[in-house]
């Protein structure tokens, strides 16, 4: 039996190693050199070429190779296999770590005092009243992140589709509960998951029900914005800045106007990085798992995405 790792642009040559030494007598390979396609049952994906999994007419399972699926979801020729994603208890603590220094960032006014040192300017400020915080996506890091900024004593609010129950945190669902969920926030972090429901759903209507002046932090997917609506609600103060760690495509190009907009924190998509060895622990469970005809770990439901 054979992995296939389909992983384009990425070296892959420690992934293979680790998974040689966690699954002995299995051949893995890199896609899309495989001595024999019908031999492959279980695939490893991350933003693969549509289509290519067809070429593997016996794969049982796949499996992702980070958090999200929303890539492998996109091919309209994705077999009907079990899907997993990659879980990592570690990811939730990358991305508490990453928000608290975003959060101290604009609470110092670190951004306004950058723009002055660019300009040789000494003005002195105190720090932002942020008060209030709206967390949209309430799944395993959107929780985390509701409930953690709630004990540095924010309100906090929070939207999901479904409805949902966090302590000291007030929960709100569907579409009639966002209006309720971001009025009066000073900032609002996105941790959604992206689904048809969601995708293009950071755009100017959306703005428009939030606080003008408004900080807007996005560290789900970059296609849950609408770009230039976002440009736009910068430029007229309804929206006062915005931190992207995600973008519709990474890497950013040099172009972008993002990466030249004073309002606009770029970072590289690195808010949650997951470990290597907890990728292959996964990756080697769930194709024991698959093998033997069990359920994967952390298998997601198609229907939802997630």
């Amino acid at each position: 039996m054979t992995i296939a790792l389909i992983i384009p642009d990425r070296k892959l040559d420690d992934l293979q190693q680790r998974l040689s030494a966690a699954l002995p007598g299995v051949t893995i390979e890199v896609w899309p050199e495989l001595n024999d396609p019908a031999a492959v049952t279980f695939a490893v994906v991350w933003k693969h070429p549509a289509g290519c999994l067809q070429q593997l007419p016996n794969l049982k399972a796949l499996q992702s190779y980070g958090a999200g699926v929303d890539s492998i979801l996109a091919d309209p020729e994705l077999p009907l296999v079990p899907l997993a994603r990659v879980v990592d208890p570690a990811l939730t603590e990358s991305m508490l770590r990453y928000l608290a220094g975003i959060e101290s960032y604009y609470r110092l006014r670190l951004d306004q005092f950058h723009r002055q040192q660019q300009q040789a300017q000494w003005k002195p400020k105190s720090p932002r009243q942020l008060r209030k915080l709206c967390v949209l996506g309430l799944g395993e890091l959107g929780a985390a992140a509701a409930q953690f900024f709630q004990m540095q004593g924010y309100q906090v609010t929070g939207w999901a589709r479904r409805p949902q129950q966090l302590s000291g945190v007030t929960c709100y669902a569907g579409v009639d509960g966002l209006a309720a969920a971001l009025n009066g926030a000073d900032l609002v972090i996105c941790l959604l998951p992206l689904t048809s429901a969601t995708e293009d759903l950071l755009n100017q209507q959306l703005f428009a029900l939030m606080k003008p002046g408004v900080i807007l932090v996005n560290v789900a997917r970059g296609a849950l914005l609408v770009e230039a609506d976002l440009l736009a609600a910068l430029d007229s103060g309804q929206v006062q800045a915005a931190c992207l760690d995600v973008f519709r495509q990474e890497p950013l190009a040099a172009t972008h106007p993002f990466w030249s907009h004073p309002s606009i924190l770029v970072t590289p998509h690195i808010s949650a990085v997951t470990r290597v060895d907890t990728v292959v622990a996964q990756i080697a469970e769930n194709y024991r798992r698959s093998e033997a005809g069990l359920a994967l770990l952390n298998q997601i439901d198609r229907q939802q995405g997630y």
